[in-house]
């Protein structure tokens, strides 16, 4: 007997469409499939945010997008500007990534005010907030701090990765932020989960989305598994590149 439905699976899944290559018919064809499938959202390039969200509209699949991605060395005021044009132009979810060079220097008070702005005015919105630590680049004792700042300030996720760094999310790194994350902070895994066995690893470890960009075979596989009819979708599946 399986532990799950097709929509506790699918709603785990935030359909990425952050590759810089991708054409915006790419991109319409991946906003249909991650309606076509019921995924939790859709994180897209900026610049396409506005367009998402209006075709997302009523759906039940949320608009997303980055801030200060993929690096995240952008100063706060820039990541704030980010942030008002994300949410001005429909962002339900913001994924922002920390500033790792500030992290490795030990930075911790910038890290958390950097971290804050975003957070708070997110939030005063009434939107979300996931925060990439990219684990990649950080020993045990950075992520630990980080997962400490995100209780402090109230983020809503841990992210493991932005699917660009040398390696994605870890079960070992994924255990360690849901042991130091608040209870009510959730975590999100990015990077190298590409099939429906691995995306219900990391669910029993924690997790509650993934970022991913071969929605379609696991929710196919899903499907297949629960015994439901597949899904017929007109969507192309953009290539999958980084997650």
């Amino acid at each position: 007997m399986l532990d799950y439905t097709y929509t506790d699976v699918a709603k785990m899944i935030d359909h990425s469409l952050l590759n810089p290559t991708l054409t915006l018919a790419a991109m319409d064809e991946g906003i249909q499939l991650a309606i076509d499938y019921d995924a939790a959202s859709v994180c897209i390039l900026p610049y396409v945010l506005r367009h998402a969200a209006n075709k997302l509209m009523g759906t039940g699949v949320k608009a997303s997008t980055t801030i200060g991605f993929p690096h995240g060395g952008h100063t706060t005021a820039v990541k704030l500007i980010e942030t008002r044009q994300a949410l001005a132009d429909g962002g339900e979810e913001l994924d922002m990534v920390v500033n790792i060079s500030a992290v490795l220097s030990g930075r911790w008070d910038f890290v958390k005010e950097d971290i804050r702005t975003v957070v708070e005015e997110t939030h005063a919105s009434g939107q979300k907030v996931k925060v990439i630590f990219e684990n990649a680049y950080l020993n045990d004792d950075q992520k630990i701090r980080l997962c400490e700042i995100c209780n402090e300030v109230n983020a809503d996720w841990v992210k493991t990765s932005t699917g660009y760094a040398p390696t994605g999310a870890t079960h070992e790194d994924l255990i360690l932020m849901r042991k130091h994350a608040a209870p009510h902070i959730q975590v999100k895994a990015a990077g190298g989960v590409r099939d429906l066995d691995a995306l219900l690893a990391v669910r029993a470890l924690g997790v509650t989305r993934c970022g991913a960009t071969r929605t379609a075979s696991m929710m196919d596989d899903a499907r297949l598994r629960l015994g439901l009819d597949p899904i017929v979708t007109a969507a192309a599946t953009p290539a999958p590149v980084g997650y």
